[in-house]
């Protein structure tokens, strides 16, 4: 094979995996900037030299190890400048065991195994368990809150109020419409929001958000889709925190207590 086709190929086999290096960066950082200047970081490593890029685990594990190498040797999760609830939420994650957000992160909302974590983050796979474990009490007992759920579906929106509520968190209530979320927020103005991109009424849980945010200002919110990489581009402004469809209870519960510490609160496009 050519030099040009190998690099073809590994840029198409970079490419399919990007969008979910993106929503793990975000997720780490709080921010759309920030998570993908990290991302791209992480490709232009790489460009310089493909060694960094293993051939002995799936793509997507090994692009991982990449960017936690970058993450770990820069020792700042936002960039200098960011501001608002960003800027605030280093004071709770100063609190934090190292590496256990990003333990957490990769088990639950990426879904790769222990033993891939382990090659991720160059550490044993008992280590993984202890960090995981960590992070799930640590989290929680963190920050609690009051929050809000847009979602159509009924039995959807039931469920993750049982989650939330578990974990400890007031919900100010269920919204299933644009109109509806927007009243809901300015009757008790939540600290989360969770909210599903498609509405009972066709219209769009991206707008009812922006909507909020306009009115409210600065709120965390973890979007909810069964196409996560269509909000994950790069291309616009898009959200920090995404939970696929189908979700797990694991995925809410840490995707909930990483987003109380952080924003997405640019406008999103649908």
């Amino acid at each position: 094979m050519s030099s040009t086709s190998e690099a073809n190929s590994l840029a198409n086999v970079i490419g399919n995996e990007l969008p979910y290096l993106r929503r793990y960066a975000r997720a780490l950082t709080g921010s759309q900037g920030s998570g993908d200047a990290y991302a791209a970081a992480t490709l232009e490593a790489i460009l310089e030299d493909r060694s960094l890029f293993s051939e002995k685990v799936s793509a997507r594990v090994a692009l991982f190890r990449v960017f936690h190498g970058i993450w770990t040797s820069s020792g700042s999760p936002v960039a200098e400048g960011e501001t608002g609830l960003a800027q605030a939420a280093q004071t709770h994650l100063a609190k934090l065991t190292a590496n256990t957000r990003e333990a957490l992160l990769l088990n639950t909302i990426e879904e790769l195994s222990v033993s891939d974590i382990a090659f991720v983050m160059d550490i044993g796979e008992s280590e993984v368990r202890h960090l995981v474990d960590v992070a799930q009490r640590e989290m929680a007992d963190s920050v609690s809150g009051r929050v809000m759920i847009i979602e159509d579906e009924a039995i959807i929106a039931m469920d993750l109020q049982a989650i939330v509520a578990d974990m400890g968190h007031a919900i100010t209530g269920v919204a299933r419409t644009r109109d509806a979320a927007v009243e809901l927020a300015r009757t008790e103005k939540p600290d989360l929001i969770l909210a599903d991109i498609q509405l009972a009424d066709n219209s769009s849980g991206i707008d009812a958000v922006n909507d909020i945010l306009a009115d409210l200002g600065e709120l965390p919110v973890i979007f909810i889709t069964a196409f996560p990489e269509r909000l994950l581009t790069g291309e616009r402004p898009e959200p920090a925190f995404l939970i696929s469809k189908p979700y797990r209870e694991d995925q809410v519960r840490s995707a909930v207590s990483q987003a109380m510490f952080f924003s997405s609160t640019e406008p999103l496009h649908t």
